[in-house]
């Protein structure tokens, strides 16, 4: 039986090698939705002015023929507005002439504008973006690279800039158009490409990045990025969502430095939860940046050196210390005497953190 491209990501890695395209950041406004209302603006004008030589007819004249019709009219309003000028019709009244000044003109330099914009917009203006945002994929650094857009990214992602995360520091790739729309609406840089392949990920300088987050729906996919990422960046760290037990081990394995297992951490909540009705409730608050307090990991300070964990200058609460890949528990006796290069992760109230005082 013949393998489905969409369950093997190995052929879909070859069937999708077409579909890469540049970085593209959201517009304001659709293209055709501007140039809608642009065209629409110039033709009420146009309408406009028609209506005034209409009512003012008899103040124009016509070297062919003498007599003025409604056709005259239009004709005469393009070629006015288009200071294209023939001469064979003519305003020969003191008022035809007023409203030639000062109405049809105005118009006239209105609807040049509009067009001239227009031609600005969709000609010089969008060359101009796609130079600037090749600039910008061509100089992407200390950016976050988005994997796969699904339930736990887009949640990722949302965290992220509510945390103070600039947007445009944010590159999503998918090959999905729908959850790029959806990824778009938040201001960051959203690729269309298939993230197993190396062409993509050199393409957002995925070894130039801060942080690399993973999760593809699949875990035979995730792995197959992870096990990418890790060639083109060997220093990058790497977070990566797979949802089997026995599938952590080969994350790790494939270079992941952090291995989050959602079904897993469910069960962690549940099962604090039987052993305290507001276990579950802390913990939700210490993983989203809402709640009254947070989890925070950095490089001690000069200052702190020497000290003990329970002294930390931000005021946290000291929870654990990591010392040459080894971590140290609160209670431990290396924990009563930092040293440069510790790190050490602890809880700090949101305000403080918001405040600054823990950075």
């Amino acid at each position: 039986m013949a393998d489905e491209p969409s369950r093997n990501p190995f052929k879909r890695k070859a069937l999708l090698a077409d579909q890469f395209r540049p970085l593209r950041r959201q517009v304001k406004i659709p293209v055709w939705g501007d140039l809608s209302l642009r065209m629409g603006a110039a033709f009420v004008l146009i309408a406009f002015v028609i209506a005034v030589h209409w009512l003012d007819r008899d103040g124009l004249k016509d070297g062919h023929d003498g007599v003025i019709s409604f056709l005259d009219v239009v004709y005469f309003t393009m070629i006015s507005i288009t200071t294209t000028g023939f001469g064979d019709i003519a305003p020969i009244s003191d008022r035809a002439r007023l409203i030639e000044a000062v109405i049809v003109t105005p118009v006239r330099i209105a609807v040049l504008f509009i067009f001239v914009g227009a031609a600005y917009d969709f000609v010089i203006k969008r060359s101009w973006e796609k130079w600037r945002m090749a600039r910008i994929q061509e100089q992407l650094t200390d950016h976050v690279v988005v994997l796969g857009y699904g339930t736990s990214n887009s949640e990722s992602v949302g965290e992220l800039i509510e945390r103070g995360v600039d947007p445009r520091t944010i590159v999503v790739i998918d090959p999905s158009e729908d959850r790029l729309a959806a990824a778009e609406k938040l201001g960051v840089n959203v690729m269309a490409a298939d993230a197993t392949r190396d062409e993509t990920l050199k393409a957002v300088r995925i070894s130039q990045a801060s942080s690399v987050l993973v999760s593809a729906g699949r875990d035979d996919t995730s792995i197959l990025i992870v096990l990418t990422v890790r060639h083109l960046a060997p220093k990058v760290p790497i977070s990566v969502v797979v949802r089997a037990d026995d599938n952590e081990l080969l994350a790790r394995q494939a270079g992941a430095n952090n291995v989050i297992n959602p079904v897993r951490f469910t069960g962690l909540l549940l099962a604090g939860s039987v052993k305290g009705a507001h276990i579950a409730d802390y913990l939700a608050d210490l993983a989203s940046v809402g709640g009254r307090v947070q989890l925070v990991e950095r490089t001690v300070t000069e200052a702190e050196c020497g000290k003990s964990l329970a002294e930390l200058t931000s005021g946290g609460k000291g929870l654990r210390v990591y010392r040459n890949g080894r971590a140290i528990g609160f209670w431990e006796d290396a924990c009563q005497s930092l040293e440069p290069g510790d790190v050490v992760v602890e809880i700090v109230p949101t305000a403080t953190r918001e405040s600054g005082v823990s950075s």
